[in-house]
């Protein structure tokens, strides 16, 4: 991240949901506030630099194309960019509902970027605390990015500004941060960037204190990622892309693996989707690019 702009990676995620909403049908999550986070010079740099890399996307684009520039932009998006971040974030609101309806009384979101659940969500706004986790600048230009939207901050939205793949695992989270209440934290797009012993850690940390019934939900990479290639190589793409971009894939896991990690912090496995579940449950019955990404798996696991 630069001093002057917020990560790539949440403004790719914003606009993913932003072309989804504008350009998509049916639409697997409504995500109608990301466009208003993020500009339309940013739009169209973001839209510019995958057209102009189609032919690493695709190596017979031309003939499918014939260069028409709409087409490749969707096609990217659709087979490449979007499939992960619509689906995992779908995901995690219908569990944010679903706990909340349940009795949970604290979200936290880990790596919010530029997310607008709690803004999209005001009936929860006095039945459920909202935490928004991530680096100080990111959250202060999404702060700034609300007010030029002329969007108010309901009362239930905390942030707290905290590397917390570094500070989660060094230091006493629970106790500084949260209260001691029922919890559910989502963490999305991460456990690949991160070494295993810190997930092991970061997992461990966030649940020392908390009381039973509080969950995590979270996305991640199987035993196959270095290996499985993937529709038009698209898992192959976004292993290169990440060690291009600086921050390389780091691991992967097999279910037994994680089922033995979550048993050891207290917590046991409520569900598992499968990529093939994943497909079943978003992308089925679908008739364009969209569908659900190879290696790639969701897990809600919740404290005993």
């Amino acid at each position: 991240m630069s001093q002057n702009k917020p990560s790539i990676t949440s403004l790719i995620s914003a606009f993913a949901r932003a072309y989804h909403v504008e350009h998509d049908e049916p639409l697997i999550i409504n995500d109608f506030l990301a466009t208003k986070l993020i500009t339309s010079q940013e739009c169209a740099d973001i839209g510019a630099s995958m057209i102009q890399g189609i032919d690493f996307f695709h190596s017979d684009a031309d003939r499918q194309f014939g260069g028409d520039r709409d087409q490749i932009l969707k096609w990217i998006v659709q087979v490449q960019l979007s499939p992960i971040t619509l689906a995992r974030s779908a995901y995690s609101e219908q569990l944010m509902l679903q706990e909340a309806a349940l009795g949970v009384k604290q979200v936290v979101i880990l790596g919010a970027g530029m997310d607008t659940y709690a803004l999209r969500h005001p009936e929860l706004e006095y039945t459920l605390d909202i935490v928004e986790v991530d680096l100080p600048l990111a959250q202060q230009l999404k702060k700034e990015r609300l007010q030029q939207a002329e969007l108010l901050i309901p009362s239930n939205l905390h942030f707290v500004p905290m590397d917390f793949t570094r500070e989660i695992i060094n230091t006493d989270f629970t106790s500084t941060v949260l209260r001691n209440v029922k919890t559910l934290f989502t963490l999305l797009g991460v456990s690949y960037y991160l070494s295993k012993e810190d997930f092991f850690s970061l997992i461990h940390q966030a649940f020392a204190t908390l009381p039973a019934g509080s969950s995590i939900v979270f996305d991640y990479a199987d035993e196959h990622l270095y290996e499985e290639k993937g529709k038009f190589n698209r898992v192959e793409n976004m292993v290169k892309m990440a060690a291009m971009g600086g921050e390389p894939m780091k691991s992967c896991f097999t279910y037994v693996e994680l089922e033995q990690l979550l048993q050891q912090a207290g917590l046991l496995i409520y569900e598992h989707l499968s990529p093939e579940d994943i497909q079943e449950r978003y992308f089925s019955q679908r008739t364009d690019d969209l569908s659900a990404y190879e290696t790639i798996h969701f897990i809600h696991a919740v404290k005993k």
